[in-house]
């Protein structure tokens, strides 16, 4: 009996795992898809995915949409994220230090995590110059291409850090290979020096600014960024870090601290 109650429970864990790739599938491609189209590209079997795909429409989790059986991310997932908000003063905060750090500066500021094992940015405002630098809001980044993505892991070990970031992930953009044992040594200077800039590995025209956002536990939960034209953010590059490093302060500990008992 316990055996087929255990069967049974990890029946039902592989069924949720596999609903949460799903999701994070789409969240990825940023497009409806067909639930064979689903089930070809994340190596599923197509009645799994059919099987999940109608669990998550009866629940409001996805939604039919694009035609031709197409489906996508709900607005259940909307409400949920908006409780999630309503939860926490982070939100609001985190608001307020983006707004402050564009007014400065005048250039794009991001509020960044990890996803996993890569980066996206949570939050984002654009800055006041005609020149605007725009990121996809929630878009997961390999961590070797960002300023971030050095003092996110800075709290690992030299091993722990090359088994978390998969190994592709060194590749960058124009195809070069980025040294995972060079990245290790930006990853330790980002950690003593508490910053972390560079021109941008992405693109040939930004100059990137990150420092930590700590948590409790003392190592960087979150980042605040800027993003700057090459030339603007090496010619301030100490107002900037100022200002970054202002707001970050103000933030330390928000990630995990509740509106209300």
């Amino acid at each position: 009996m316990d055996a087929v109650q255990d069967e049974a429970a990890g029946k039902r864990a592989r069924g949720l795992d596999r609903a949460f790739e799903i999701l994070d599938f789409l969240r990825q491609k940023r497009q409806a898809l067909k639930p064979n189209e689903i089930a070809a590209q994340i190596g599923a079997p197509r009645s799994s995915v059919y099987e999940l795909v109608n669990l998550l429409l009866q629940n409001g989790i996805l939604e039919f949409t694009g035609g031709e059986g197409r489906v996508y991310l709900g607005r259940k997932l909307y409400f949920l994220g908006a409780a999630y908000e309503n939860h926490f003063d982070f939100t609001r905060e985190c608001e307020a230090a983006l707004e402050q750090l564009a007014n400065e500066t005048r250039e794009t500021a991001q509020f960044c995590m990890l996803d996993g094992n890569r980066y996206t940015v949570v939050r984002m405002r654009e800055g006041a110059r005609p020149f605007r630098i725009s990121t996809d809001v929630g878009q997961s980044v390999p961590i070797p291409w960002t300023a971030s993505g050095r003092l996110l892991v800075a709290h690992l070990s030299d091993q722990e850090i090359l088994n978390f970031i998969p190994a592709q992930d060194f590749r960058l953009p124009n195809g070069d290979w980025l040294d995972p044992q060079n990245f290790i040594v930006e990853v330790r200077q980002a950690e003593r020096e508490g910053l972390f800039t560079f021109n941008s590995i992405v693109d040939s025209f930004t100059h990137c600014f990150a420092v930590p956002v700590r948590g409790e536990e003392g190592y960087a939960a979150a980042t605040l960024c800027l993003v700057t034209p090459r030339d603007d953010g090496i010619a301030n590059r100490d107002h900037y870090l100022h200002c970054l490093k202002k707001a970050a302060a103000g933030l330390e500990h928000a990630p995990a601290r509740s509106k209300r008992g």
